[in-house]
């Protein structure tokens, strides 16, 4: 991945080369215009998981915080936190939906730090469910703010996160089958096959999953979930970060063989 490595090598040097010592920069890092990380705008795009609150996938186990310790009884205060690696806003990894591929710990630092794009299509799921995002749909994006780099995390903003704590965030119907849009298989086959998401880009979503709702084959997710690529769900916050030009972080518990993890994901974005 020569051409990734690059990348992240000269956005390392971009946010960090301020910091370095200089007896210690690299001539890369010495030739790169510094940049102050007090100059960058961090937005956090996770919800807090709250168990009055959080909307957990069906099926999933239940998330409950209980607290075990507190400060006048023991002199601090702890909670016990049970839920599965994928409640709330989390990322996943390949290996969540194809055997073999890579797992949480099996993932390089690289793959959680990316560059994205932020395709805004509430005006088309308005009224619209079980909308799904067409390659139409991103070409219209990219006249307006040019192609998505490759290997890029892209991220679809449906407007579902104001729904975040009630029954329309699932929005089952009589008989319990999710409702929420997402992206059409033909979309995610040609973002992966021109490059866009590349070998270890990713996508994102404010819903449940880059799946559309009724799309009970999980195909989309079997797609986007290969080689190095990540899935970022239940998104918050998206209004903060821009079309183009922010890298987001995703963070989190690396569990042993874990299919991903329950996460704070950041969108670092340049003044």
């Amino acid at each position: 991945m020569p051409s990734r490595r690059r990348a992240l090598g000269a956005a390392a040097a971009g946010l960090f080369g301020a910091l370095s010592w200089p007896g210690g920069r690299t001539a890369q890092a010495a030739a790169a215009p510094p940049v102050r990380l007090d100059q960058l705008s961090l937005v956090s795009l996770s919800h807090v998981n709250d168990p009055a609150k959080t909307n957990v996938f069906p099926g999933d186990p239940a998330f409950t915080l209980e607290t075990i310790a507190t400060i006048p009884k023991d002199g601090y205060f702890l909670q016990y936190v049970r839920e599965g690696e994928h409640t709330g806003t989390h990322w996943g990894a390949p290996g969540h939906f194809n055997k073999g591929e890579p797992l949480a710990d099996q993932m390089d630092p690289g793959d959680l730090f990316l560059p994205a794009v932020k395709i805004d299509v509430r005006a088309k799921v308005r009224g619209h469910d079980d909308y799904a995002v067409t390659v139409d749909d991103i070409k219209e994006w990219e006249r307006q703010h040019g192609r998505i780099p490759n290997n890029s995390m892209v991220i679809l903003w449906t407007g579902w996160e104001s729904r975040w704590g009630t029954p329309a965030f699932p929005n089952l119907d009589a008989n319990g089958v999710i409702h929420q849009p997402g992206f059409a298989i033909p979309t995610v086959r040609w973002l992966i096959d021109t490059g866009r998401i590349g070998r270890t880009g990713g996508t994102g979503i404010d819903t449940f999953s880059p799946d559309v709702g009724i799309e009970e084959t999980f195909t989309v997710s079997k797609l986007v979930y290969q080689r190095h690529r990540i899935s970022l769900e239940i998104l918050a916050n998206l209004a903060k970060l821009p079309a183009t030009g922010a890298w987001i972080l995703a963070g989190g518990p690396i569990n042993r063989n874990g299919a991903g993890s329950t996460a704070t994901i950041f969108g670092l974005i340049p003044r």
